[in-house]
């Protein structure tokens, strides 16, 4: 099938690694058509709007009149325009799929997407992360991916060669909403025990750098809100150890996603457990590597992005 993704602006990278999974690993072709950038991350990009001329405008008529399948991410929908193209004006025996990636407006209403779906009898839909299936319960939860065989998704060679401070990074693209505030408090009570950890924190950079430097650290800090992030997918493939504050709710999901209970991330709950495993991992390196390898095993094992996308075709091939 042809499969057409379409987003305001690509979730964290998000839908440009499914298109590439799916043009890998499966019979399926996948296009992504983005209209804006937030941030300065520097995703990947396939037929970005702005970027396009003549040519380009052209090739997105095509694809939206060709396509099998129109994906929908985060709140777009078919009444979007594209550089004066509108998915409605192509609709006619599309499959349609909606994907919801934890935007605010979904979060403090997800009442009305429920109700426009059923209106629509839109039933292909699909979250982020199993948190967004209390708010959408009717959804099928689609775990993002991360390529964990490129080179920058792959543990770095001697980090704990050197025997010096422990390395922890944290990559909020919102601080407000990534419990910065308590990592920094939770490292500054570390170093007056005179512990020391050396800190990374990574700020509105470009998707490549942000990942060379959690590659050279020992410890990632993801977030306290119950669920993961794809930075929490980044660090366990790069074989860091990851620290997050999973609630049950999520880990029975993804235990079950995953086919085991033995998960890998390190858990902490609030600012004191978080200094307390951050202390305790700055003086037991070898407790943080084999927490770093236990992570890359679950990629390898449980959540490669090989089986992360065969799980996304079950989806189109069932339209």
């Amino acid at each position: 099938m042809r499969i057409l993704m379409l987003a305001i602006n690509d979730p964290a990278g998000t839908a440009i690694q499914f298109c590439k999974a799916l043009n890998t690993y499966t019979e399926h072709s996948a296009r992504l058509v983005t209209l804006e950038t937030r941030y300065t991350h520097a995703w990947e990009k396939d037929l970005h709007i702005p970027d396009l001329g003549p040519d380009g405008m052209e090739e997105v008529r095509i694809l939206m009149q060709e396509a099998d399948i129109f994906h929908f991410h985060m709140t777009c929908d078919e009444h979007q325009s594209f550089g004066g193209l509108v998915p409605a004006d192509f609709l006619k025996g599309k499959g349609i799929v909606h994907h919801h990636h934890g935007h605010h407006d979904f979060r403090s209403n997800p009442s009305a997407f429920s109700d426009k779906y059923r209106k629509l009898g839109r039933t292909n839909l699909l979250v982020s992360t199993p948190d967004l299936l209390k708010l959408l319960p009717e959804a099928r939860w689609q775990p993002n991916l991360v390529p964990i065989n490129e080179p920058l998704f792959t543990p770095l060679w001697g980090r704990y060669d050197d025997t010096g401070q422990l390395k922890v990074c944290h990559s909020p693209t919102r601080k407000d909403l990534k419990n910065t505030d308590d990592f920094l408090a939770a490292v500054k009570e570390v170093n007056k025990r005179k512990t020391y950890l050396s800190v990374d924190l990574i700020d509105d950079v470009p998707n490549h750098e942000c990942l060379a430097r959690k590659r050279r650290c020992h410890v990632l800090f993801d977030h306290m809100q119950g669920y993961y992030g794809v930075s929490s997918l980044e660090g366990l493939s790069q074989g860091v150890a990851v620290i997050t504050g999973l609630d049950e709710w999520n880990m029975a999901r993804v235990s079950e996603f995953a086919g085991t209970d033995d998960l890998p991330w390190l858990l902490a709950y609030d600012r004191d457990e978080l200094t307390a495993l951050l202390n305790a991992l700055a003086l037991d390196h070898a407790r943080c590597q084999a927490a770093g390898d236990k992570g890359r095993a679950f990629m390898e094992n449980h959540w490669s992005d090989k089986r992360i996308v065969e799980h996304l075709a079950e989806v189109y091939e069932a339209i």
